[in-house]
């Protein structure tokens, strides 16, 4: 591609993406929903602007990679610990038990390959924190119980969610399901989750005393960037994906994290904060870009609507992925308003949904018909479940 080709192709990306999310955020969806659509409409499967290039797809790894470290650097475990046993209940219930039914019944319903049934399942798993927590905080209920529930239960879906992730990716790199790959992974994976908080938090020390001498403007996202590169490289050698990498480095500079062996780094929370302002700018211009290039990967024109198979596989496993958050929430036993809070609020997928699609596509899980059909699914969880939790606090949800 010619170099102003880009250019103009990376300008119509980035303008749109910013109007379509405006638009989404002015009628009370969730941004990302208008970046995917930006996509769409720009894609091969609309108006044809825009091809989904080698330099935009890398540009979007850039996009994960950035969106895992975010997500990292705003997870908070000291909510986690709070909510404790309620949390965890949450969290694992809504963990495994989206994960069977979503693989069973694509391997045994709809007929699919073991491994791109996995990948489905493994999408049903995520939960959109950003987009729950961001709804949560408008009702006034994110310090509530259930608000505590969801915040410390999202935190587990996070991390176990790129466990599974990094697991789906081994597989379809190592052609199948291998367990002596899974438990080398495995412990590759733990060994990293050990060591890089630790790592991470000892360079940041360094960054910060060199950020004391420094008179030249820009040193903490520099150093920032260069760090999650570095543990993105470190991810991909021990045989998980890259993003895996931003998410570890991210949770470690989080300054709302802690681990047992890691208490003598005292977190300094001021300089943790002034990471997030310095880092939020770069996140916020590549995200968007992966969103959009979602969006351009799919092609409207390539699937057949006039099939029932589409439509019927959209909505069946849009009813597994809510009713799975929804059976976790009732193993709590609490109230019938804190239950279906806790269920509705753990239910949008979001950004780590679309992970997991986009993985599985690229991997060659997902054909351009089940992928539409599990961005759909992603797609109707994150605009409806917060839509249906604003309703019921609203007309329903008093103690």
């Amino acid at each position: 591609m010619e170099t102003h080709s880009f250019f103009l192709n990376l300008l119509v990306v980035l303008l749109v993406a910013r109007i379509f999310a405006e638009i989404a955020y002015f009628i009370g969806i969730p941004s990302v929903i208008g970046e995917l659509l930006a996509g769409v409409v720009l894609g091969p499967g609309l108006l044809g602007w825009i091809e989904p290039g080698d330099l935009l797809r890398l540009m979007a790894e850039i996009g994960i990679i950035m969106l895992l470290f975010q997500v990292g650097l705003e997870t908070d475990v000291r909510a986690l610990v709070r909510s404790g046993r309620n949390s965890t209940i949450v969290a694992i219930s809504g963990f495994i038990l989206p994960f069977v039914f979503g693989t069973v019944a694509a391997w045994f319903i709809f007929k699919q390959e073991l491994l791109t049934a996995m990948f489905i399942g493994g999408a049903l798993t995520a939960t959109s924190i950003g987009i729950t927590a961001r709804v949560l905080a408008n009702l006034k209920r994110l310090h509530n119980q259930e608000g505590q529930i969801v915040l410390g239960a999202a935190v587990i879906d996070d991390v176990l969610g790129v466990v599974l992730l990094s697991l789906l990716y081994e597989f379809s790199i190592g052609g199948g399901i291998n367990f002596i790959n899974l438990g080398k992974v495995l412990l590759f994976i733990f060994l990293f989750f050990m060591i890089a908080p630790v790592m991470a938090k000892i360079i940041s020390l360094l960054i910060k005393k060199a950020d004391k001498f420094s008179d030249v403007p820009g040193l903490i996202p520099t150093t920032i960037v260069s760090l999650v590169l570095f543990f993105a490289l470190l991810s991909h050698a021990v045989g998980a994906p890259e993003l895996l990498g931003g998410f570890a480095a991210g949770l470690a500079l989080s300054r709302r994290f802690f681990l047992p062996f890691g208490l003598a780094l005292k977190t300094d929370s001021l300089f943790a904060k002034r990471i997030e302002y310095g880092m939020r700018p770069i996140a916020h211009l590549f995200t968007p870009i992966f969103f959009v290039y979602v969006g351009l990967t799919i092609n409207l024109q390539d699937i057949n609507w006039s099939s029932m198979f589409i439509w019927e596989f959209s909505l069946f496993f849009f009813a597994l992925a809510v009713a799975g958050k929804f059976i976790g929430a009732m193993l709590l036993r609490k109230s019938r308003s804190i239950t279906v809070i806790v269920g509705l609020a753990m239910s949008p997928r979001g950004e780590v949904g679309l992970i997991f699609a986009e993985l599985g596509r690229a991997a060659g899980a997902f054909d351009n018909q089940i992928y539409t059909a599990m961005v759909m699914v992603i797609a109707l969880t994150t605009l409806i479940s917060p839509l249906l939790m604003k309703l019921y606090i609203r007309f329903w949800g008093h103690y």
